[in-house]
């Protein structure tokens, strides 16, 4: 073959014009401009590599954007992207003003339906082919590739049980490659371990054929051989029904398909040997997460009756090193929120203390259970909500933006965020001996100090400490943002400006003898958050001072009334205002108004 082919292809539509003799080599030339983006500008690569073959054959046989692609979670959707006009734009996967490392409706017509969470295509792709219906569209194709780490969210079977029963024309492709982001747990993945098994000709499927939704399969979705003849034969089909396609996780790229975990998003790596970067295999406790896990295996040995949960993350939030210690105390749910956190309510109901580790973006999918399962009965669940505040590079689908607002107004809830390591060993200390629902929010990454291993010392609940004291306006903080308030006060204490920065700790219960020093004491205060403004701590300080007669200007700081792009935290926390360079405008801003008020006021 003498040119490339990839350059030729600015859309699917020039796509259909290559013979089918020449996809494989499509195929090896979309792997290696993966692995060329996504080894120096991180992204999801394994599930990516592994739906290279799937996502040509779909945009080959269907007629997209007419036909409605949804893909389910969005990470795997890689060669799709580049696929369908944004090979130019590739390099700019998840960086601030480029392209979203998940589908967006925002991007390209290719992309019908937003995705980011697992389990919420089949639903997406009913609808879709129910407003078909209704507009007289019977041809439209509707394609929904949904993979088996995402089918076992109930969502999806909610939406199963419905298709079966409306039969629209909508066909399910099951990209089944065996893991999820971690090994998964539970019978749906032995159900398909032994389906995979089965000789490759239409083996019987009785758990979806219980739906009303005939299944075909196993195929190699790696071989275009099996792959275009099963995808051909399901077009020409009407109602509702099923391919199971088999791929592998990393596919093309050798230690990809080995350590497929640590390949899901393995950060920066060599293209040839695929060597991380040092602190992605370390195992050294640097980030909040590792603290987390070697904090509970610590406080296992202590209390017999802790248990851990997560909903399919335990490896990102560390449980894994729980897991390691105590297997018969750990629990992984499988892509299952809303039972983590009902079935933590069942063991805090007869003794147990679990601590459920679940990122707050995911948490917003069990609201109710945390209510009606939990704060309602007053049961001593922890929520340890991991991925707290911007998150960088997953973009809007991940930010943990909104959990101090949701969180504060249900009663019975201690919420907590530690500004550091030792503050979030004492707080799970504390919460180990409480006996009332207590969250800890945290975010993702490097903890800002180092933090021996001391013995823990309790924190008292709704207690919040005074950190720097300074003259006439004061910073009030929580959790990890007050470390970006302290990069502000430090430089502005080198100026001769001495500010006050208080770290509340709690939102809920907040520390009314602290507030009243706050308020008394400085003319203007400035709060700092990472979480959205409205309905967060700085709107709980200002409905606390109109309650208190308190009438000092309160400027607050946090994520503004918007979903916030792909990009660094750094650059994200820059554009909403409240990263040191942010916070040390503010105060100085406040400062001169106080100052000079003639000159302008807020």
């Amino acid at each position: 073959m003498s040119e490339p082919l990839l350059p030729q292809l600015e859309s699917p539509a020039a796509l259909r014009e290559l013979s089918p003799e020449l996809l494989p080599h499509l195929a090896a030339e979309l792997r290696a401009f993966i692995l060329d983006v996504v080894s120096v500008n991180p992204g999801h690569l394994g599930s990516s590599l592994g739906a290279v073959e799937l996502s040509i054959a779909l945009h080959y046989l269907f007629d997209t954007p007419d036909d409605l692609l949804v893909w389910d979670v969005g990470h795997q959707a890689y060669a799709h992207k580049i696929l369908t006009g944004r090979r130019n734009r590739f390099d700019t996967l998840r960086r601030w003003k480029g392209i979203s490392g998940f589908p967006s409706r925002k991007e390209s017509l290719f992309d019908s339906f937003g995705t980011g969470h697992a389990s919420t295509g089949l639903s997406a792709a009913l609808g879709m082919a129910v407003a078909s219906l209704k507009a007289g569209e019977h041809s439209r194709q509707h394609l929904v590739v949904v993979g088996d780490g995402a089918i076992t969210g109930g969502m999806f079977f909610e939406a199963l049980n419905q298709a079966g029963g409306l039969q629209p024309n909508l066909l399910i492709v099951l990209n089944d490659n065996g893991i999820s982001i971690d090994q998964g747990t539970g019978a749906i993945r032995e159900h398909l371990k032994m389906m995979r098994s089965k000789a490759r000709a239409d083996a019987d499927y009785p758990l979806f054929n219980a739906f009303n939704i005939p299944c075909f399969g196993p195929v190699d979705g790696n071989n275009f051989d099996e792959l275009l003849p099963a995808l051909e034969k399901m077009k020409a089909m009407q109602g509702t029904r099923m391919l199971h396609v088999v791929t592998t996780k990393g596919k093309g790229f050798e230690r990809a398909e080995k350590e497929q975990v640590l390949f899901h998003a393995p950060g920066a790596f060599d293209r040839i040997t695929g060597q991380t970067a040092a602190n992605q295999t370390s195992g050294e406790a640097t980030l909040y997460q590792h603290i987390f896990g070697e904090t509970l295996s610590e406080l296992a040995t202590l209390f017999p009756e802790i248990t851990g949960i997560t909903p399919a993350m335990p490896t990102g939030s560390s449980l894994n090193i729980f897991m390691e210690s105590f297997p018969e105390r750990a629990f992984d749910v499988d892509i299952a929120e809303q039972h983590a956190l009902t079935f933590a309510a069942g063991q805090a109901s007869r003794g147990l203390k679990p601590f459920c580790v679940i990122y707050s973006t995911f948490l917003q999918r069990a609201y109710d259970q945390l209510i009606h399962d939990i704060a309602l009965q007053n049961l001593p669940v922890t929520l340890c909500v991991d991925r707290a505040g911007l998150v960088g590079e997953d973009g809007a689908t991940h930010h943990g933006a909104f959990d101090l607002a949701f969180l504060r107004c249900i009663p019975n809830l201690v919420i907590a965020a530690p500004m550091d390591a030792c503050e979030l060993r004492n707080l799970m200390y504390s919460a180990a001996l409480s006996r009332q629902p207590y969250v800890i929010r945290y975010p993702r990454g490097k903890i800002p100090a180092f933090c021996p291993k001391n013995p823990f010392a309790p924190v008292e609940t709704g207690k919040g400490r005074l950190l720097r004291k300074g003259e006439t306006l004061a910073v009030a903080s929580i959790g990890h943002a007050g470390n970006f308030v302290a990069e502000a006060l430090d430089r502005l204490q080198h100026e001769g400006i001495n500010v006050s920065h208080y770290d509340l700790r709690f939102l809920k219960p907040l520390d009314n003898n602290l507030l009243q020093e706050v308020f008394l004491n400085h003319q203007a205060i400035v709060t700092v958050e990472d979480g959205v403004i409205d309905g967060g701590m700085g709107s709980a300080l200002l409905e606390w001072a109109s309650c208190n007669g308190h009438t000092i200007p309160v400027k607050r700081l946090g994520i503004p009334d918007d979903f916030i792009p792909q990009g660094t935290p750094e650059q994200q926390h820059d554009f909403c205002g409240f990263g040191p360079q942010g916070i040390y405008d503010t105060v100085k801003s406040v400062l001169n108004q106080i100052n000079h008020p003639k000159s302008g006021g807020q």
